[in-house]
């Protein structure tokens, strides 16, 4: 199991990072979360045709780029770290089940439509308490009593969320084709954790980062309040918060990328192990870093022109759909 990234994945992030430096302003993002389905449409495709975003995962007989989890989940991270909303998460979940425990049939009607960057979702009780994320997907799946069901025209009622880039509502009719059986919702549950892992990391280190750069600039009783050992000594702890929750994400990723590959009981008992782990610290870690990022900037944090409330929002939005740290530590006792 790869627990460091490759150089493929390294390439990616460079990719990315390069591309969102241009397109991911604080203007930028703002406008994405404050449109009707709340990501930037243009910007979704430019990722889909230019770096093949929504491809990676999959086989090519299914038009995907035959790479893997690991490398969504570096372009995950990089978007994290940029604060962009996009709708990658639901559909590498969705992509995940259809793959896993689709049909023969649903997988070549499905997955190159997916491949090709067309939006997707797939609800269980695992996620979101069973809530429908991106409402507005034009492939909406859902697992019910083990079967993975197709939803066609779907009655959804939308539901409102303390994060300006979520879109989130209930699916409250529609008609459900089944199309794959004996899905395993913990493994499923496993994967989602692993990827909000990452988005975690990315998140904390782009907090940690504007603090850092804060504390630098910002001046009181004639010093950089970065040169105080107090300010250190909090930025510290949480460096070491960073880079201990990107090797838990990675270690979460690489599990969930073996368990798709090749979905065996062992690789199951280990994803399922190492994503509550990663899932509990890393998004204890994001929470503490951006209640450090809104107090180390003091009252500009506070106000809604700046980025701080953006991390805070973010940060609390990914423990939420992961769960409680404490309820999935306690997972691990049962």
């Amino acid at each position: 199991m790869m627990t460091t990234r490759s150089a493929e994945a390294e390439e990616l992030i460079s990719i990315t990072n390069a591309l969102l430096g241009k397109r991911a302003t604080s203007e930028a993002v703002r406008a994405a979360q404050a449109s009707d389905i709340g990501y930037d449409a243009q910007l979704w495709a430019t990722l889909c045709e230019q770096i093949g975003v929504a491809a990676l995962p999959l086989p090519e007989e299914y038009d995907g780029a035959e790479a893997s989890l690991n490398e969504t989940g570096a372009v995950l991270e990089a978007l994290a770290y940029h604060l962009v909303p996009t709708p990658l998460f639901t559909s590498t979940l969705a992509q995940c089940a259809v793959l896993l425990w689709g049909t023969n049939q649903a997988r070549t009607e499905f997955l190159p439509r997916m491949a090709s960057g067309e939006v997707a979702t797939v609800m269980w009780p695992g996620l979101a308490d069973g809530a429908l994320l991106n409402p507005s997907s034009s492939l909406i799946f859902a697992v019910d009593q083990g079967q993975l069901c197709a939803v066609a025209e779907p009655e959804i009622a939308p539901e409102a969320t303390m994060d300006q880039g979520v879109r989130i509502g209930r699916l409250t009719g529609g008609s459900r084709v089944v199309i794959g059986d004996g899905v395993d919702a913990d493994a499923l549950t496993a994967i989602a954790r692993a990827l909000l892992a990452v988005m975690a990391s990315g998140v904390a280190a782009r907090g940690l980062d504007m603090t850092n750069a804060y504390v630098k600039e910002r001046v009181q009783f004639g010093r950089p309040i970065g040169s105080f050992q107090a300010i250190k000594h909090r930025l510290a702890d949480c460096l070491v918060l960073v880079e201990a929750g990107r090797s838990a994400s990675w270690a979460a990723l690489a599990a969930a990328a073996d368990f798709v590959a090749g979905p065996s009981p062992a690789a199951r008992e280990s994803l399922v192990a190492i994503a509550r782990v990663a899932s509990s610290y890393c998004n204890e870690a994001v929470a503490h870093i951006a209640s450090e990022t809104v107090q180390l900037h003091g009252g500009i944090a506070i106000t809604w022109e700046h980025d701080a409330h953006l991390i805070f929002k973010t940060a609390h939005t990914l423990g939420a759909l992961a769960g409680a740290p404490h309820a999935v530590r306690n997972e691990m006792d049962r």
